[in-house]
């Protein structure tokens, strides 16, 4: 006779929902049919170095208090899904809704996104997050897991703007009621 308690199973649903988020960013609606997303799940080891870089960013005063807040979620989390972008211009003219006149004007500005490449992204995310909330599983989407990811260069040093969403399985979400932690 043999009994399995759901503590014993977290980890292991937790990554199954965290594979199938990035599975619905990835057949997400994409502008024009070009996708420049990169999607990736974090394991453990992974998920410890991102939070110890978190820490770190904020001990160097690189960045809020609150990255060592979310680096305790992300190191208490059962999952961790990443997700990022490239930013490439779409060339759909006539646009101008990243604040240039076209896609040659924003060429000369490499490091500013082309609007589509964020929208993208945005429905992407909200794509992966219901998958987690169809599974009631806990999840936060974090900029502060994207800045580190981006830094670290884990999604690949083209990929500009990052998001990470730990997940949780537990009696209480711990994303909501936080408080900055003092370090």
């Amino acid at each position: 006779m043999s009994i399995t308690f759901d503590t014993e199973i977290h980890t292991s649903v937790a990554r199954d929902v965290a594979l199938r988020m990035v599975t619905a960013a990835r057949t997400a609606p994409k502008a024009k049919g070009i996708d420049h997303l990169v999607t990736a799940v974090a394991d453990a080891e992974t998920m410890t170095r991102i939070a110890q870089h978190m820490r770190t960013m904020a001990e160097e005063k690189r960045v809020g208090e609150f990255f060592f807040r979310d680096a305790d979620n992300v190191e208490n989390a059962h999952a961790l899904v990443l997700m990022g972008t490239t930013i490439e211009p779409m060339r759909l003219q006539p646009c101008g809704l990243c604040g240039f006149a076209n896609c040659d004007e924003k060429l000369e500005h490499p490091n500013h996104p082309c609007a589509f490449n964020t929208g993208d992204l945005g429905i992407a995310v909200g794509s992966a997050v219901s998958v987690a909330m169809d599974s009631r599983v806990d999840s936060r989407v974090m900029f502060s897991v994207g800045m580190a990811v981006r830094e670290m260069g884990l999604l690949g040093e083209e990929v500009k703007i990052v998001y990470g969403i730990p997940l949780s399985i537990s009696g209480k979400s711990p994303f909501f009621d936080r408080k900055p932690k003092a370090h």
